[in-house]
């Protein structure tokens, strides 16, 4: 089993479980008591939308303890002196890693926490908490030709601009090096 919390300077990094999300999905008003976080005034946000929940959960049902880490990520925002500790954002994988070890990476931040340098951070976490499985060679992610600021992240994160796909978003690939204990 995976770590299911990580740390970064500014974010908690907390794996969705089956309670987070059927909270999230069924009754919001208990989501954020159960997080302990303040919610941004845009959420969901982005491509993390309901059918996205819907997968993650049903994942995580199939999949029961060896599915766990392996998709949804909450992003939190430690508290600091101005703002308690709040949801800024979602990232994950789409599973477990292939065969060959590679996995799909995708991340969403709050239109409020934008342009603070988190998305890199959340995508640092990520590919942190994949490194620390040492069951992760390969990371990729597509993101739309017309955003930039995702496609920077990608940059700030060591990914690779491979080129466009059929559905013409852009694919990024980067290695993995396995953390050693």
């Amino acid at each position: 089993m995976i770590p299911l919390i990580t740390h970064t300077p500014r974010l908690l990094l907390l794996a969705a479980s089956r309670a987070l999300l059927t909270a999230e999905l069924h009754k919001p008003q208990y989501f954020p008591v159960l997080l302990g976080a303040a919610l941004p005034a845009e959420w969901p946000t982005g491509e993390y939308d309901r059918d996205a929940m819907l997968y993650f959960l049903d994942q995580l049902t199939e999949g029961g303890r060896t599915a766990a880490g392996w998709y949804n990520w909450y992003a939190l925002r430690k508290p600091d002196d101005d703002t308690p500790r709040t949801l800024i954002g979602a990232g994950g994988f789409m599973g477990p890693p292939d065969e060959a070890g590679t996995v799909e990476v995708g991340y969403s931040v709050a239109a409020d926490w934008r342009g603070q340098g988190l998305a890199t951070e959340l995508v640092a976490g990520l590919v942190q908490q994949a490194a620390n499985t040492t069951m992760v060679r390969r990371m990729v992610a597509h993101t739309d030709a017309a955003n930039p600021a995702s496609q920077q992240v990608l940059l700030n994160n060591g990914f690779e601009l491979m080129g466009p796909v059929a559905d013409g978003r852009l694919r990024y690939e980067r290695t993995v090096e396995p953390t050693t204990p």
